[in-house]
């Protein structure tokens, strides 16, 4: 013992963990167990008693030496262990894992003993499993047998204000014993599931045995050395085809699965080391203390520690609608996964991950959305009639190439005809049979454009990238075509408009303004505090004897004027809730647009019970029948004139762009409280109050909001503020933004309206105002979803921007909601298709263009696809039926389907937004997907194409003095060249310089680079796979030169003037013939349901 004195030390670490400690020993258990560290001092016999006076005793003349320091520090540990673990061992009774062993070595070594030992030799006492249970079946018996909440609070080391510590340590125990809050997802789909995928497409599976007849059928006929190479050559494009189509599905899913991460990392307010902190809610560990208010998510489950009014919706759990009153007594059980939907609580978190009740239900839940977005339901459409019309060309080739086989008319390469009855084998007739259903296969597999749902996948996915990276979140693939066709946006102002950076400029109380306590009497500052102090969700931090500025939690509106209180007018937070015992609280309401406090004081509790609400300034004053005055001398009566002044007051500072918060209050004996049956008080006074004050918050407008507010009245978006502010603030925020301009006349009755104006109105009232309403005032959330109701039903699309609870139906009901971020609750951002993760409307201007960057990239492909696919159908119909030949084999034509579908796909679905897009009309709900624009272009291509490469075709061989396999050659070669040079034809549908900023699409440029390679590899390389012939320069330059000619085409046609038919506001039923459904598809779009 000797030996190891200097060096011994035991350090116990945590503050918090300190803390817990000292709580738990100010209240020791009657009897204390024989813990490990009692049977420790009775093997070293010693004396507790003893020790105790020995090491305990400290007085100024004797000074301990460094090692006595030690063993008093130990003496300390040893000394708390026994009361912290007997209480565990009370409280825990139940649910204790193991019994401790009955002695326990202890090396008193430097570090060997922390903070974090003995907690992780606390907390291993409590059984995970035993404990989730009490929350999971809610039972409210065992919780009381476990000392009921502060019970399990001080088992997990945890306590309501001071919560857990916050170092890396301790949580990373917690986490190790009891788990981390996340989900045992299901495995993502491998990129064998995808190769599979590709295969079941039908024609490939006829391509395949075509595939494998003609390998067999030509080694039969042609020994192995020369037979093998059509059956193969099939076998690699077929394998080419479905590998590239394999990867790029596989790459976007892998994508998507990253980006549903990224919208499920919910931030949650957590109390650690007495101070809160966001914290990720993967990061929530068992014994946190979580904050929750309405719209918030249960992250965890839980039990509630205090709060009031705590209202939950567990509808995602049970499936029951009504709302569960949460509290203390009848129901302290929170489960993950619900949602709150009113008042505000802190809940100790006693189960994570898929120890809790959800965590339950998603291991038995596989998520999986496959449902299609809306333009790839109508994509799908035009994919099925264009493939009719592809399967009916084929038919018809097919016909003619067997009638022309059987009756000798086809011929093979040296002049012979292939089908002799008197000399032809079965095996070459077999063969040839093989080669013709080979041919028309193909001409399906082309007509079919497989590439236009992969278009909208690429697209979307690299959309949903690049707005993560311009603060905007996607969470249903939907938002990001839908958003291209927006006419109407209804916005939130603070926060989206305003920088939500709330700070009080202005205070009067009574009815004299004041830039401080000076000159305030000390009455009304006291009920000012209690006022400020008693009814706020905020909060602040002030570290111990630390000179720096206190820290403030909270919405903005709560942070700034209780930082206003605390900065300005001397208010002691702490020391005020200490004085008062608070009866009831009222949350706010953004229907009444206050809350409310009843309290009692503590130092007179016979002087009856306190009222004080806050909340929207003219309402607060409608509630009052006196007013206070500064210098404490009394209320006076609000009568006519004083009513009066005081709304001049309001309405002054309102002009000013200031938010106005008033406060009031009310004396009440206990007789005039209105309680329940069971003593709970029910509501809170609400008339003739005494009005204390009136302060005034200025939000500033965000940096850039007029510029984007200006961009969308160019592109033909209107933008229309719906804000709960009172209408002078509304009117002066909305000329700021530029929603008004300065010739608008504010007191227009259509223009600004209030909330209950519009509420008013009958529906045909509402229908003929609704497009001219600029701003709403003092709405509430009913009044926006009216607004979005009315818009839909005159067509418009319509995206709204939301962050309460109550905004959750409005964002549905929209074509597009837009959640905040940042002050966005739970519940809205799941209400949403976007979260929009600055808050700032200049980021719904960036969305806006992506919307319509998405939609214009579909059509560019679009474009491009039925060039080939007209050009390619017409080509093969025409030489088949006239000369019993196609000029394409399979292998070049499904080489042609990879470039088109494929490689198309990614070089015109990735085209980044340009600012071109903005200064366009919106597309709305019944314009044409296919534009007579588009017609004009890929019509004047595919003319081009077909009358040149027919020419080739038919007298190819004499113009250019070679054989036939060299004119197919050269056939093959001019028309894949050709849809080389219409790609950059495809960058834009009207404008005529299609090489503007060209330099910054890498991806486009290499995929022609990768294109041109591949091309030149075939023709020169590959003879014997692709069945061409090499090419001399001359014929390289014709090539080159034909399809260089698109180019000039393509500008010279975008000179033909196109005027669009007028957009019908009257969705159409869908039409049932072909003939009609072409029209339909290529003409307008397809049926929409409102």
């Amino acid at each position: 013992m000797e030996k190891n004195t200097d060096s011994a030390s035991i350090y116990m670490g945590r503050p918090g963990f300190a803390r817990n400690l000292q709580r738990a020993n100010r209240n020791p258990p009657s009897s204390m167990i024989r813990s490990p560290t009692h049977n420790l001092m009775e093997r070293m016999d010693c004396n507790v008693g003893d020790v105790a006076t020995f090491f305990l005793r400290a007085t100024p003349s004797r000074s301990l030496t460094r090692p006595a320091k030690r063993w008093r520090t130990a003496f300390t540990v040893i000394y708390s262990c026994r009361a912290m673990l007997s209480l565990a061992k009370r409280s825990f009774s139940g649910i204790i894992l193991q019994r401790t062993s009955s002695y326990t070595v202890l090396d008193v070594d430097a570090g060997d003993v922390s903070g974090d030992v003995l907690l992780r030799s606390r907390l291993s006492l409590v059984d995970p499993e035993k404990l989730a249970g009490v929350v999971k079946e809610k039972d409210l018996g065992q919780l009381r047998r476990l000392g009921g909440v502060d019970g399990v609070a001080v088992s997990l080391a945890s306590g309501a204000e001071e919560g857990i510590g916050g170092d890396a340590e301790e949580v990373a125990v917690r986490r190790e014993l009891f788990g981390s809050n996340t989900y045992t997802r299901p495995p993502p789909k491998g990129f064998l599931w995808f190769v599979w995928e590709a295969f079941k497409d039908p024609m490939l599976a006829i391509l395949l045995v075509c595939a494998v007849l003609s390998l067999g059928f030509g080694i039969k006929e042609h020994g192995v050395k020369k037979g093998w190479y059509d059956g193969v050559s099939i076998f690699v494009a077929v394998f080419l085809v479905v590998s590239v189509s394999a990867v790029s599905n596989f790459r976007q899913a892998r994508r998507f699965r990253e980006l549903s991460g990224e919208y499920s990392n919910i931030r949650i307010v957590v109390v650690r080391d007495g101070r809160r902190q966001e914290v990720s809610i993967f990061d929530i560990v068992v014994g946190d203390v979580v904050l929750l208010k309405a719209g918030d998510q249960v992250p965890a489950d839980g039990l509630f520690l205090e709060g009031h009014s705590l209202h939950v919706d567990e509808s995602s759990m049970t499936g029951e609608s009504d709302h569960i009153a949460v509290d203390a007594r009848g129901n302290p059980f929170l489960i993950s996964g619900t949602k709150a939907t009113e008042g505000y609580a802190s809940m100790l978190v006693t189960a994570v991950g898929m120890s809790t009740a959800w965590g339950e239900m998603m291991s038995t839940v596989t998520q999986e959305s496959n449902e299609p977005t809306p333009l790839q339901e109508r994509l799908e459409g035009l994919t099925t009639t264009i493939g009719k019309v592809g399967t009916a060309v084929a038919v018809v080739v097919l016909l003619a190439l067997v009638i022309r086989y059987f009756t000798g008319s086809t011929k093979d390469e040296n002049g012979n005809r292939e089908f002799d009855k008197n000399n032809t084998s079965v095996d070459k007739v077999v063969n040839g049979l093989v080669g013709i259903i080979s041919d028309a296969v193909t001409i399906v597999v082309v007509a079919i454009p497989e590439g236009l749902p992969l278009a909208v996948t690429l697209t979307l996915a690299y959309s949903m990238k690049r707005m993560m990276a311009d603060k905007a979140m996607v969470r249903k693939l939907p938002a990001c075509e839908t958003m291209g066709s927006v006419t109407t946006i209804c916005t939130d102002k603070t926060g989206t408009l305003t920088l939500n950076q709330m700070q009080v400029t202005k205070a009067w109380l009574g009815e004299e303004e004041v830039a401080g306590s000076s000159g305030v009497s000390q009455s009304v500052l006291e009920l000012l505090h209690q006022g400020v102090g008693l009814n706020t969700t905020a909060g602040v931090y002030q570290k111990p004897n630390s000179a720096e500025e206190p820290e403030f939690s909270g919405s903005p509106t709560e942070k700034a004027i209780l930082s206003w209180a605390v900065k300005v007018m001397g208010l002691n937070l702490q020391h005020v809730k200490k004085q008062q015992d608070v009866l009831h609280i009222e949350p706010f309401s953004s229907v009444k647009k206050r809350s409310g406090v009843m309290f009692r004081s503590r130092k007179h509790r016979g002087l009856g019970v306190s009222v004080h609400w806050k909340g929207a300034a003219e309402m607060i004053l409608a509630m009052c029948s006196h007013c206070c005055l500064a210098d404490g001398t009394g209320t006076v009566e609000i009568d006519r004139d004083r009513r009066v002044k005081l709304q001049r007051i309001i309405e002054s500072m309102a002009a000013g762009s200031l938010r106005c918060i008033a406060f009031a209050y009310k004396h009440l004996n206990d007789d005039d409280i209105n309680v329940g049956d069971e003593g709970e008080v029910q509501e809170l006074q609400e008339d003739g109050l005494t009005l204390l004050g009136v302060v005034g918050l200025k939000d500033p407008c965000r940096p850039g909001v007029r510029k984007a507010v200006e961009t969308c009245t160019k592109a033909g978006v209107d933008v229309k503020m719906i804000t709960g502010d009172n209408i002078f603030t509304a009117t002066a925020i909305a000329l700021e933004c530029g929603i008004l301009r300065p010739g608008d006349d504010p007191s227009d009755g259509d223009a600004i309206v209030e909330g209950r104006t519009f509420r008013g109105y009958s529906l045909e009232e509402r229908m003929a105002v609704v497009d001219k309403i600029r701003v709403m005032a003092r709405s509430s959330p009913n009044d926006k979803l009216l607004m979005v109701q009315c818009l839909k039903r005159k067509t418009h699309v319509v995206a709204v921007t939301g962050d309460g609870t109550n905004d959750a139906p409005a964002l549905k009901e929209a074509d597009v909601g837009l959640a905040m971020g940042i002050q966005g609750t739970e519940v809205a951002k799941e209400s949403s298709d976007i979260v929009i993760l600055d808050d700032n409307f200049a980021s719904v201007v960036t969305v806006l263009k992506w919307g319509r960057c998405v939609y214009n990239n579909i059509q560019k492909f679009i474009q491009f696809q039925l060039t080939v696919n007209v050009a390619a159908l017409v080509i093969n119909f025409v030489a088949a039926v006239a000369s019993g030949k196609v000029p394409l084999t399979t292998v070049q034509m499904l080489w042609v389907n990879l470039i088109m579908d494929t490689l198309g796909a990614l070089a015109l679905a990735t085209e980044k937004p340009t600012e071109e897009l903005l200064q366009k009309s919106p597309v709305g709900r019944t314009a044409p997907l296919i534009t007579r624009i588009m017609w004009r272009n890929l019509l004047a291509q595919a003319a081009f194409q077909i009358s040149v490469l027919l020419v080739f075709h038919f007298r190819g061989e004499s113009i250019f003095g070679v054989g036939e396999k060299v004119k197919n050659t050269l056939v093959f070669n001019t028309f894949v060249l050709c849809q080389v040079f219409n790609e950059f034809n495809a960058r834009s549908l009207e404008k005529k310089n299609v090489f503007q900023g060209i330099h910054r699409n890498r991806l486009f440029l290499g995929i022609i680079a990768v294109t041109l390679i591949l091309q030149v590899l075939m023709v020169e390389f590959l003879k014997k796979f692709a069945g061409t012939e090499r090419l001399g320069w001359e014929h390289w330059g014709v090539s080159v030169g034909i399809a260089f000619l698109s180019w000039p085409i393509g500008w010279t046609v975008k000179c033909i003037p196109i005027a669009e038919r007028p957009h019908s506001v009257v969705p159409e039923k869908p039409p049932s013939k072909i003939s009609d459904r072409l029209r339909h598809f290529f003409g307008r779009r397809k049926f929409v349901q409102n």
